[in-house]
């Protein structure tokens, strides 16, 4: 028993992904050669989720509790804090440039001023109801000499910076908080899924050399961009999966149940894969007769709504600015979520946008033994809070460490520093949640 307590606290990392269609809580550790194992996943269908955003508090509950509980079987483990997932229709993004005035120039610009500057971002005046979720640098500027990645240890009077701010809606976010609280379990933190799935399924060269991910969920389609290594753009469409199956639904005139196994069984993007005279019949209700419908029909069904979602998408990767010459995406699209499974949706990608296309899976940053299930899209999101639990809670070891050789050198103190601002971010993101009841 004893022994499980300390692999509960030093070497358990858990992820939450409360969805519109699922709730996936997952847990993973680390094998010996610190790479990633998930060793318990609890998966429930979301019954107080609508667009990503809880509609039912109750219902919620006990769909968190029920993954919880079926990751605890599966594992033999207990959980007790987790990383969560936010997205959802409420969620924007927007561009800020900030800057400050050094009081000394003649000393190197440290980790305080980049905190001081990123503080004074979080004070923006946001619209009534909306709260700062992350603020990611782009770039800096010392002196007006642009293009610096990293401006610690520079001498300069006046340090500013491109920030990526995303926004939410407080409300949602305390009513996350609220049923996860009533869930008995504990927050470790909280991240845009975007930012987590883009950690499960992208590479760095990708990051480097500009990539969009679209994460297609049930509810909402995610969307981050990255270039140089840096995320540049990121966006939640309020349409995903679920919008499909209801078109099928009312263009064949079938519940809901048939709908999505129509979808998953014969679905395809591109209707002219499929001819006239493939035919499936869909069992009647209650005695009546079982309809029969074309397979070209549910094709051009499914079409119409992919290209509309996808056309959404790459208007936001346009006003990105994928079309400068600077900004251009050689990376091109990564597909992930469950709704990427849909067949034939890599080609109608990529005949709407003209970019390289591929599907993402979050295998590839875990440990080799892992079971087939995970590797599947739909897991990405979760996947990647895991692998955001671990770097918080290296965050905190460091930081602890540090505490202990306080007189190390300097660089050791510079990487302690370097954690303080998402420290603190976590902290007041608890405090926070703890005042939403």
């Amino acid at each position: 028993m004893l022994k499980r307590n300390k692999m509960e606290s030093n070497n358990l990392f858990v992820g939450l992904d409360i969805g519109t269609t699922k709730i996936v809580a997952m847990i993973g550790s680390l094998n010996e050669y610190n790479k990633l194992k998930i060793i318990g996943i609890g998966k429930s269908k979301s019954l107080g989720v609508h667009r990503g955003v809880v509609n039912n508090i109750t219902q919620t509950i006990q769909s968190i509790q029920s993954a919880i509980s079926e990751a605890e079987a599966d594992s033999a483990e207990k959980i007790d804090k987790v990383i969560v997932g936010i997205a959802g229709q409420h969620i924007r993004s927007l561009q800020h440039s900030d800057y400050i005035t050094r009081a000394n120039s003649d000393q190197v610009i440290n980790e305080d001023d980049l905190e001081k500057l990123i503080n004074q971002v979080y004070k923006l005046v946001m619209l009534p109801g909306e709260e700062i979720i992350h603020v990611l640098p782009q770039e800096y500027k010392v002196d007006g000499q642009g293009e610096i990645k990293e401006p610690i240890g520079m001498f300069g009077g006046r340090l500013e910076a491109n920030f990526h701010v995303v926004v939410g809606q407080v409300s949602s976010i305390k009513n996350i908080a609220r049923c996860i609280k009533s869930a008995g379990i504990d927050f470790e933190g909280i991240t845009l899924e975007p930012i987590a799935s883009s950690d499960a399924v992208l590479s760095q060269e990708e990051k480097e050399a500009g990539v969009a991910l679209i994460d297609i969920g049930g509810g909402t389609t995610d969307l981050a961009i990255f270039k140089d290594g840096i995320i540049r753009h990121t966006s939640v469409i309020p349409f995903g999966g679920n919008v499909i199956t209801e078109d099928i639904k009312e263009g064949c005139s079938i519940i809901e149940k048939q709908a999505e196994l129509l979808k998953i069984k014969f679905g395809s993007a591109w209707p002219g894969e499929n001819k006239e005279n493939e035919i499936v019949s869909i069992p009647g209700l209650r005695g009546r007769d079982p309809k029969e419908i074309t397979l070209k029909n549910l094709s051009k069904i499914i079409h119409a709504r992919v290209v509309e979602i996808i056309e959404q998408v790459y208007i936001e990767i346009k006003n990105y600015g994928h079309e400068e010459q600077k900004k251009k995406l050689i990376g091109g699209i990564v597909l992930t979520g469950g709704g990427s499974q849909l067949k034939h949706l890599k080609q109608l990608v990529e005949y709407i946008t003209g970019m390289d296309t591929r599907l993402g899976y979050p295998s590839e940053h875990l440990a080799g033994n892992n079971s087939i299930e995970i590797s599947s899209p739909m897991y990405a999101t979760a996947v990647g809070l895991v692998m955001n639990s671990t770097k918080v809670k290296n965050n905190n070891k460091d930081n602890n460490e540090a505490e202990i050789n306080k007189n190390n050198s300097e660089s050791e103190s510079e990487k302690v520093e370097r954690t303080t601002i998402f420290e603190r971010f976590t902290q007041s993101l608890k405090t926070f949640l703890d005042n939403a009841e």
